[in-house]
Protein backbone atom coordinates (compact mmCIF):
# COMPACT_ATOMS: atom_id res chain seq x y z
CA UNK A 1 0.00 0.00 0.00
CA UNK A 2 1.55 3.30 -1.03
CA UNK A 3 1.91 6.08 1.51
CA UNK A 4 -0.77 8.34 -0.01
CA UNK A 5 -3.23 5.47 -0.41
CA UNK A 6 -2.60 4.55 3.22
CA UNK A 7 -3.30 8.14 4.28
CA UNK A 8 -6.56 8.09 2.33
CA UNK A 9 -7.57 4.89 4.13
CA UNK A 10 -6.58 6.34 7.50
CA UNK A 11 -9.66 8.58 7.76
CA UNK A 12 -12.08 6.03 9.22
CA UNK A 13 -14.56 8.63 10.46
CA UNK A 14 -14.92 11.69 8.24
CA UNK A 15 -17.03 13.55 10.75
CA UNK A 16 -17.89 17.21 10.46
CA UNK A 17 -15.15 19.66 9.48
CA UNK A 18 -16.88 22.93 10.38
CA UNK A 19 -14.86 23.62 13.56
CA UNK A 20 -11.53 22.82 11.93
CA UNK A 21 -12.38 25.02 8.93
CA UNK A 22 -13.31 27.92 11.21
CA UNK A 23 -10.04 27.46 13.06
CA UNK A 24 -8.08 27.46 9.80
CA UNK A 25 -9.84 30.68 8.78
CA UNK A 26 -8.70 32.24 12.05
CA UNK A 27 -5.18 30.94 11.47
CA UNK A 28 -5.11 32.46 7.98
CA UNK A 29 -6.18 35.78 9.50
CA UNK A 30 -3.25 35.69 11.95
CA UNK A 31 -4.98 34.86 15.26
CA UNK A 32 -3.13 33.34 18.21
CA UNK A 33 -3.81 29.58 18.13
CA UNK A 34 -3.24 26.92 20.80
CA UNK A 35 -2.56 23.36 19.53
CA UNK A 36 -2.86 20.46 22.00
CA UNK A 37 -2.23 16.72 22.20
CA UNK A 38 -3.69 14.46 24.91
CA UNK A 39 -2.82 10.77 25.19
CA UNK A 40 -0.29 8.18 26.30
CA UNK A 41 3.36 7.40 25.63
CA UNK A 42 3.21 7.75 21.83
CA UNK A 43 1.79 11.24 22.23
CA UNK A 44 4.38 11.98 24.92
CA UNK A 45 7.03 11.09 22.33
CA UNK A 46 8.36 7.82 23.71
CA UNK A 47 11.25 6.35 21.63
CA UNK A 48 11.56 9.50 19.48
CA UNK A 49 15.19 10.63 19.52
CA UNK A 50 14.20 14.18 20.52
CA UNK A 51 10.96 15.92 21.54
CA UNK A 52 10.76 17.72 18.19
CA UNK A 53 10.80 14.35 16.37
CA UNK A 54 7.55 13.01 17.86
CA UNK A 55 4.33 13.04 15.82
CA UNK A 56 2.74 15.72 18.00
CA UNK A 57 5.59 18.18 17.42
CA UNK A 58 5.53 17.40 13.68
CA UNK A 59 1.78 18.04 13.45
CA UNK A 60 2.28 21.26 15.41
CA UNK A 61 4.97 22.26 12.90
CA UNK A 62 2.46 21.71 10.08
CA UNK A 63 0.22 24.36 11.62
CA UNK A 64 3.14 26.80 11.93
CA UNK A 65 4.30 26.25 8.36
CA UNK A 66 0.82 26.28 6.82
CA UNK A 67 -0.30 29.49 8.55
CA UNK A 68 2.79 31.72 8.89
CA UNK A 69 0.72 34.79 9.90
CA UNK A 70 -0.40 33.20 13.16
CA UNK A 71 1.42 32.74 16.45
CA UNK A 72 1.01 29.22 17.81
CA UNK A 73 1.51 27.60 21.21
CA UNK A 74 2.13 23.87 21.77
CA UNK A 75 0.58 21.79 24.56
CA UNK A 76 1.76 18.18 24.77
CA UNK A 77 -0.17 16.43 27.55
CA UNK A 78 0.91 12.88 26.76
CA UNK A 79 1.67 10.65 29.78
CA UNK A 80 2.95 7.14 29.12
CA UNK A 81 0.97 4.08 30.16
CA UNK A 82 -2.25 5.95 30.95
CA UNK A 83 -5.83 5.29 29.89
CA UNK A 84 -8.77 7.54 29.10
CA UNK A 85 -9.99 7.07 32.69
CA UNK A 86 -7.00 9.08 33.88
CA UNK A 87 -7.46 11.27 30.81
CA UNK A 88 -10.97 12.16 31.95
CA UNK A 89 -9.70 12.97 35.45
CA UNK A 90 -6.96 15.30 34.15
CA UNK A 91 -8.49 16.75 30.95
CA UNK A 92 -9.18 20.13 32.55
CA UNK A 93 -5.92 20.59 34.47
CA UNK A 94 -3.61 19.27 31.75
CA UNK A 95 -5.41 20.53 28.64
CA UNK A 96 -8.60 22.59 28.80
CA UNK A 97 -7.27 25.18 31.27
CA UNK A 98 -5.00 26.33 28.40
CA UNK A 99 -8.06 26.98 26.20
CA UNK A 100 -6.82 24.93 23.23
CA UNK A 101 -8.21 25.59 19.77
CA UNK A 102 -7.33 22.16 18.35
CA UNK A 103 -6.65 18.89 20.18
CA UNK A 104 -5.53 15.48 18.92
CA UNK A 105 -6.61 12.83 21.44
CA UNK A 106 -5.45 9.20 21.53
CA UNK A 107 -5.91 6.48 24.14
CA UNK A 108 -6.62 3.56 21.79
CA UNK A 109 -3.64 1.36 22.69
CA UNK A 110 -3.82 1.93 26.45
CA UNK A 111 -7.58 1.49 26.71
CA UNK A 112 -8.87 -2.06 26.48
CA UNK A 113 -11.54 -2.90 23.91
CA UNK A 114 -14.29 -2.86 26.53
CA UNK A 115 -17.48 -0.79 26.99
CA UNK A 116 -16.13 0.90 30.14
CA UNK A 117 -13.45 2.54 28.02
CA UNK A 118 -16.05 3.83 25.59
CA UNK A 119 -17.60 5.60 28.55
CA UNK A 120 -14.33 6.97 29.95
CA UNK A 121 -13.26 8.06 26.44
CA UNK A 122 -16.57 9.87 25.99
CA UNK A 123 -15.84 11.61 29.29
CA UNK A 124 -12.64 12.96 27.74
CA UNK A 125 -14.34 13.98 24.48
CA UNK A 126 -17.19 15.81 26.18
CA UNK A 127 -14.69 17.88 28.15
CA UNK A 128 -12.65 18.72 25.04
CA UNK A 129 -15.51 19.23 22.61
CA UNK A 130 -18.37 20.43 24.78
CA UNK A 131 -17.33 24.10 24.91
CA UNK A 132 -18.57 24.66 21.35
CA UNK A 133 -15.17 25.99 20.25
CA UNK A 134 -12.34 23.46 20.44
CA UNK A 135 -11.77 21.43 17.27
CA UNK A 136 -10.85 17.80 17.94
CA UNK A 137 -9.29 15.00 15.93
CA UNK A 138 -9.30 11.44 17.30
CA UNK A 139 -6.24 9.29 16.65
CA UNK A 140 -6.42 5.49 16.74
CA UNK A 141 -2.91 4.17 17.34
CA UNK A 142 -2.48 0.39 17.19
CA UNK A 143 -0.10 -2.42 18.05
CA UNK A 144 2.04 -3.07 14.98
CA UNK A 145 2.12 -6.85 15.41
CA UNK A 146 -1.62 -7.56 15.24
CA UNK A 147 -3.37 -4.17 14.87
CA UNK A 148 -5.27 -4.44 18.13
CA UNK A 149 -6.66 -1.32 19.77
CA UNK A 150 -9.88 0.06 21.24
CA UNK A 151 -11.07 1.91 18.13
CA UNK A 152 -14.25 -0.19 17.86
CA UNK A 153 -15.44 1.61 21.00
CA UNK A 154 -13.69 4.96 20.57
CA UNK A 155 -14.92 5.49 17.03
CA UNK A 156 -18.53 5.02 18.04
CA UNK A 157 -17.91 8.13 20.12
CA UNK A 158 -16.29 9.80 17.09
CA UNK A 159 -19.32 8.99 14.95
CA UNK A 160 -21.76 10.16 17.62
CA UNK A 161 -20.09 13.60 17.88
CA UNK A 162 -19.08 13.69 14.17
CA UNK A 163 -15.41 14.14 15.04
CA UNK A 164 -12.81 13.07 12.44
CA UNK A 165 -10.89 9.92 13.38
CA UNK A 166 -7.59 8.75 11.87
CA UNK A 167 -6.63 5.09 12.26
CA UNK A 168 -3.18 3.51 12.25
CA UNK A 169 -4.78 0.08 11.86
CA UNK A 170 -6.23 1.00 8.47
CA UNK A 171 -3.09 2.81 7.31
CA UNK A 172 0.35 2.13 8.78
CA UNK A 173 -0.52 -1.35 10.06
CA UNK A 174 -1.96 -2.17 6.60
CA UNK A 175 1.37 -1.07 5.09
CA UNK A 176 3.18 -3.49 7.38
CA UNK A 177 0.83 -6.35 6.53
CA UNK A 178 1.25 -6.01 2.78
CA UNK A 179 5.01 -5.53 2.98
CA UNK A 180 5.09 -1.90 1.86
CA UNK A 181 7.35 -1.14 4.80
CA UNK A 182 9.16 -3.52 7.20
CA UNK A 183 8.13 -3.15 10.82
CA UNK A 184 11.76 -2.84 11.92
CA UNK A 185 12.05 0.43 9.99
CA UNK A 186 9.44 2.21 12.11
CA UNK A 187 9.29 0.42 15.50
CA UNK A 188 11.49 -1.68 17.75
CA UNK A 189 8.77 -2.99 20.06
CA UNK A 190 5.73 -3.18 17.73
CA UNK A 191 4.06 -0.34 19.62
CA UNK A 192 6.17 2.79 19.94
CA UNK A 193 7.25 4.39 16.66
CA UNK A 194 10.84 5.52 16.13
CA UNK A 195 11.62 8.80 14.37
CA UNK A 196 10.60 7.42 10.98
CA UNK A 197 7.44 5.95 12.52
CA UNK A 198 6.53 9.24 14.19
CA UNK A 199 7.03 11.04 10.86
CA UNK A 200 4.76 8.53 9.13
CA UNK A 201 2.15 8.89 11.86
CA UNK A 202 2.27 12.68 11.57
CA UNK A 203 1.78 12.37 7.81
CA UNK A 204 -1.41 10.36 8.33
CA UNK A 205 -2.78 13.31 10.32
CA UNK A 206 -1.44 16.22 8.27
CA UNK A 207 -2.69 14.59 5.08
CA UNK A 208 -6.22 14.95 6.48
CA UNK A 209 -5.51 18.52 7.62
CA UNK A 210 -4.28 19.37 4.12
CA UNK A 211 -7.47 17.90 2.71
CA UNK A 212 -9.62 19.99 5.06
CA UNK A 213 -7.57 23.09 4.26
CA UNK A 214 -8.13 22.52 0.58
CA UNK A 215 -11.88 22.22 1.16
CA UNK A 216 -12.24 25.45 3.14
CA UNK A 217 -14.24 27.06 0.34
CA UNK A 218 -17.00 24.50 0.85
CA UNK A 219 -19.46 25.67 3.50
CA UNK A 220 -20.18 23.21 6.30
CA UNK A 221 -22.58 23.61 9.21
CA UNK A 222 -21.73 22.15 12.58
CA UNK A 223 -24.42 19.78 13.89
CA UNK A 224 -26.14 20.32 17.21
CA UNK A 225 -24.18 19.05 20.20
CA UNK A 226 -25.73 15.64 21.03
CA UNK A 227 -26.80 14.06 24.27
CA UNK A 228 -24.33 11.55 25.70
CA UNK A 229 -23.91 8.20 23.99
CA UNK A 230 -23.14 6.29 27.20
CA UNK A 231 -24.17 6.66 30.82
CA UNK A 232 -21.52 9.40 30.80
CA UNK A 233 -20.29 9.08 34.37
CA UNK A 234 -16.81 10.46 33.61
CA UNK A 235 -17.44 13.88 32.09
CA UNK A 236 -16.91 15.24 35.61
CA UNK A 237 -14.37 12.66 36.81
CA UNK A 238 -12.64 13.57 40.08
CA UNK A 239 -9.06 12.97 41.17
CA UNK A 240 -8.26 13.03 44.90
CA UNK A 241 -4.78 13.91 46.16
CA UNK A 242 -3.55 15.58 49.34
CA UNK A 243 -4.66 19.01 48.12
CA UNK A 244 -8.38 18.19 47.88
CA UNK A 245 -9.17 15.34 50.29
CA UNK A 246 -9.24 14.48 53.99
CA UNK A 247 -8.64 10.74 54.35
CA UNK A 248 -8.06 8.97 57.64
CA UNK A 249 -4.38 8.03 57.80
CA UNK A 250 -2.92 5.31 60.03
CA UNK A 251 0.74 5.04 59.08
CA UNK A 252 0.30 6.53 55.61
CA UNK A 253 2.08 9.88 55.27
CA UNK A 254 1.13 12.80 53.02
CA UNK A 255 3.75 13.79 50.44
CA UNK A 256 3.70 17.62 50.47
CA UNK A 257 6.18 18.10 47.61
CA UNK A 258 4.69 20.29 44.89
CA UNK A 259 4.26 18.95 41.37
CA UNK A 260 6.29 21.19 39.07
CA UNK A 261 5.70 19.68 35.61
CA UNK A 262 3.28 17.43 33.74
CA UNK A 263 5.56 14.39 34.05
CA UNK A 264 6.42 15.06 37.70
CA UNK A 265 4.03 12.22 38.49
CA UNK A 266 4.83 10.97 41.96
CA UNK A 267 3.99 14.02 44.04
CA UNK A 268 1.08 15.13 46.27
CA UNK A 269 0.11 11.55 47.15
CA UNK A 270 0.66 9.36 50.20
CA UNK A 271 3.39 6.89 51.20
CA UNK A 272 3.41 3.85 53.49
CA UNK A 273 6.02 1.25 54.32
CA UNK A 274 4.82 -0.84 57.30
CA UNK A 275 2.48 -3.81 57.36
CA UNK A 276 -0.89 -2.67 58.67
CA UNK A 277 -0.56 0.96 57.58
CA UNK A 278 -3.95 2.08 56.27
CA UNK A 279 -5.67 4.85 54.32
CA UNK A 280 -9.46 5.36 54.37
CA UNK A 281 -11.50 7.84 52.35
CA UNK A 282 -15.25 8.42 52.05
CA UNK A 283 -16.52 8.94 48.51
CA UNK A 284 -19.78 9.74 46.70
CA UNK A 285 -19.54 7.89 43.39
CA UNK A 286 -20.35 4.79 41.33
CA UNK A 287 -16.81 3.99 40.18
CA UNK A 288 -13.49 3.96 42.06
CA UNK A 289 -9.97 3.44 40.72
CA UNK A 290 -6.70 3.60 42.66
CA UNK A 291 -3.60 5.15 41.08
CA UNK A 292 -0.25 4.06 42.51
CA UNK A 293 3.40 3.53 41.69
CA UNK A 294 4.56 0.14 40.42
CA UNK A 295 8.34 0.27 40.42
CA UNK A 296 11.13 -1.68 38.75
CA UNK A 297 13.23 -0.83 41.84
CA UNK A 298 12.18 -3.74 44.03
CA UNK A 299 11.09 -4.96 46.49
CA UNK A 300 8.15 -2.69 47.31
CA UNK A 301 5.20 -3.17 49.67
CA UNK A 302 2.02 -4.85 48.46
CA UNK A 303 -1.33 -3.37 49.48
CA UNK A 304 -4.96 -4.30 49.07
CA UNK A 305 -8.02 -2.13 48.48
CA UNK A 306 -11.35 -2.90 50.15
CA UNK A 307 -14.60 -1.08 49.41
CA UNK A 308 -17.32 -0.87 52.08
CA UNK A 309 -15.62 -3.51 54.21
CA UNK A 310 -16.07 -6.24 51.59
CA UNK A 311 -12.74 -8.01 52.17
CA UNK A 312 -13.93 -11.03 50.17
CA UNK A 313 -13.52 -8.88 47.06
CA UNK A 314 -10.29 -7.12 48.03
CA UNK A 315 -8.15 -5.93 45.11
CA UNK A 316 -4.37 -6.40 45.26
CA UNK A 317 -2.20 -3.33 44.61
CA UNK A 318 1.31 -4.66 43.99
CA UNK A 319 4.01 -1.98 44.13
CA UNK A 320 6.46 -4.26 42.27
CA UNK A 321 6.66 -3.96 38.47
CA UNK A 322 8.12 -6.84 36.47
CA UNK A 323 8.74 -4.97 33.20
CA UNK A 324 12.13 -3.44 32.42
CA UNK A 325 11.15 -0.23 30.60
CA UNK A 326 10.64 1.87 33.73
CA UNK A 327 8.24 2.63 36.55
CA UNK A 328 4.50 2.40 35.90
CA UNK A 329 1.75 4.82 36.92
CA UNK A 330 -0.76 2.04 37.55
CA UNK A 331 -4.51 2.67 37.69
CA UNK A 332 -6.59 -0.21 39.04
CA UNK A 333 -10.38 -0.33 39.16
CA UNK A 334 -11.65 -1.39 42.59
CA UNK A 335 -15.39 -0.70 42.27
CA UNK A 336 -17.94 -0.25 39.48
CA UNK A 337 -21.60 0.13 40.36
CA UNK A 338 -24.70 1.08 38.36
CA UNK A 339 -25.79 3.88 40.69
CA UNK A 340 -23.96 6.55 42.65
CA UNK A 341 -23.81 6.12 46.39
CA UNK A 342 -21.76 6.73 49.50
CA UNK A 343 -18.77 4.38 49.73
CA UNK A 344 -15.75 3.84 51.94
CA UNK A 345 -12.39 2.86 50.42
CA UNK A 346 -9.65 1.43 52.65
CA UNK A 347 -6.14 0.67 51.40
CA UNK A 348 -3.99 -1.43 53.75
CA UNK A 349 -0.36 -2.55 53.45
CA UNK A 350 -0.40 -6.34 53.54
CA UNK A 351 3.16 -7.33 52.63
CA UNK A 352 6.54 -5.72 53.27
CA UNK A 353 10.15 -6.87 53.03
CA UNK A 354 13.20 -6.49 55.30
CA UNK A 355 15.08 -4.37 52.77
CA UNK A 356 12.55 -2.29 50.86
CA UNK A 357 13.72 -0.35 47.79
CA UNK A 358 11.09 2.27 48.58
CA UNK A 359 7.63 2.78 50.09
CA UNK A 360 4.25 2.05 48.63
CA UNK A 361 3.23 5.25 46.83
CA UNK A 362 -0.48 6.03 46.52
CA UNK A 363 -0.68 8.72 43.84
CA UNK A 364 -4.42 9.40 43.80
CA UNK A 365 -7.93 8.03 43.94
CA UNK A 366 -10.10 8.63 40.86
CA UNK A 367 -13.89 8.50 40.79
CA UNK A 368 -16.72 9.43 38.45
Amino acid sequence: MEKELAAQAALVVRGNWARIKKLMQRAEAGDDIHIGFLGGSITQGSVASAPEKCYAALVYRWWEETFPKSRFSYINAGIGGTTSLFGAARAWRDMMCYQPDFVVVDFTVNDDALPIFQETFEGVIRQLYGNGKTAVLILNNAFYDDGRNAQEFHNKVAEHYQIPAVSVRESIFAMLKDGTIPAAEITQDFLHPNDKGHALLAYMITYQLDKIHGDMGSAEEEPAYPAALTQNRFECAKRYQITNSCPRLHGFLADPREKTALLDLYKNGWTAEHTGDSFTIELECSHIAVQYLRSIRKPRPVAEAVVDGDSAHAVVLDGNFDEDWGDCLALTEVMDEKQRGRHSLTITIKETHPEEAGPFYLVSVITD
